[in-house]
């Protein structure tokens, strides 16, 4: 019953976002690789995203989303709010320099009705402003 508030369109975002989702091996997961990224990253906020960033020892980036009750008090919000985050991510996964441990928060100011576009420009400005990814990559996506 819960499932029923969403409308139409936001059936259809759901359905594209299925196709673009975050490859399993660039997915941050365990909780102690979130833990070191939050004692030892450096932070960066853009509008409603806050993002810290650590170097790992291996060739691959990992992307971690956290999307706290604070934003949407219901698990079926959040995580519509984590699919269109990992979705906005999954373009910008190769332009990311290998080696880095990635964590996203969602902070109030996104909810469910906050436009894909809009989520995709600032996670991408996120990385920019960061300096994971350089303008030359950045020009290219927009």
């Amino acid at each position: 019953m819960g499932a029923r508030f969403y409308k139409e369109e936001d059936k259809k975002v759901e359905k594209e976002l299925l196709y673009k989702m975050l490859p399993k091996i660039h997915r941050l997961r365990k909780k102690k690789d979130f833990e070191r990224v939050y004692k030892k990253g450096k932070g960066f906020r853009q509008g409603f995203l806050f993002l810290k960033s650590l170097n790992n020892d291996s060739k691959i980036s990992r992307i971690g989303i956290v999307v706290s009750k604070k934003v949407a008090l219901r698990a079926v919000v959040r995580n519509l709010i984590k699919r269109r985050i990992r979705a906005a991510t999954k373009d910008l996964i190769s332009d990311i320099e290998p080696g880095q441990d990635i964590v996203i928060s969602a902070l109030t100011g996104i909810n469910k009705t906050t436009d894909f576009k809009k989520i995709k420009e600032t996670v991408n400005d996120l990385l920019l402003k960061s300096g994971i990814i350089n303008k030359k990559t950045n020009e290219r996506i927009c």
